[in-house]
């Protein structure tokens, strides 16, 4: 059943001052609640057709705009150079604290810590699977988030995390993604397996980076589809 959503915009209460975010709510009481993490572009049109999706399923979204010491800038997808110098500043500390901020807004909504849950896109791929080493929550997804061997974003490897994970996590990555080699993936499936919570990893044969995003020319329609549906199914059996 798809529900109607009501997206906005909303300030976040955070030490450092407010984070900009967007809210999508159901047409009814949620079923839970799901923050949902920005692509390394900012908070895209992609990412609030996420947010306004998963309302539709019946979730309460939000999505905080990790560049908002920056001025929360949206870069194109090719705007490489123009989004380093934000890439750079951000630090794992600021990072954690919009997630928490964006946790609360959904606690102080009535949403119970169980039925809580984190998904990210890329950059917020990554910051879903160190949230769920960092965090009990009901479940998180990470869509190709890199820095698996290496950290990014001021962010521990995530095969050094994923041991620790405390959270149930979804992985999906595309073969062809140049970024996150199948190797890697691989090592991050292994590296997951070791923990106490449910893990799994989901790899698309046709799939390159970005696979979701119906706004890059890396989308595929047959591979989204199948992640999205993994996702929802994931949220089901781990917040419902």
């Amino acid at each position: 059943m798809v529900m109607t959503a009501l997206t906005t915009t909303i300030a976040l209460p955070a030490a450092d001052g407010p984070t900009p975010a967007i809210i999508a709510e159901p047409d009814g009481a949620p079923r839970g609640g799901v923050v949902v993490i920005q692509e390394a572009f900012g908070l895209t049109g992609h990412i609030e057709r996420v947010a306004t999706a998963l309302a539709e399923g019946g979730y309460l979204a939000v999505a905080p705009a990790l560049f908002h010491r920056s001025g929360s800038p949206v870069f194109g997808y090719n705007d490489l150079a123009a989004l380093g110098p934000v890439i750079m500043a951000m630090t794992a500390e600021g990072i954690a604290a919009d997630v928490d901020a964006a946790l609360g807004a959904l606690t102080d909504r009535g949403v119970a810590t169980t039925r809580q849950a984190i998904i990210g896109f890329c950059m917020g791929g990554s910051v879903a699977c160190a949230t769920a080493a960092r965090l009990e929550l009901g479940a998180a997804v990470t869509f190709y988030g890199g820095g698996v061997i290496t950290g990014r974003f001021d962010l521990p490897a995530l095969v050094d995390v994923a041991p620790a994970l405390r959270t149930p996590w979804l992985g999906l990555y595309g073969d062809l993604d140049a970024h996150i080699p199948v190797e890697e993936v691989e090592q991050l499936r292994e590296a997951a397996a070791r923990a106490v919570v449910r893990t799994e990893v989901v790899r698309y044969a046709d799939a390159d980076h970005g696979f979701h995003c119906d706004e890059r020319a890396a989308f595929h329609p047959a591979s989204s589809a199948d992640a999205w549906a993994r996702t929802l199914s994931f949220l089901e059996q781990h917040l419902d």
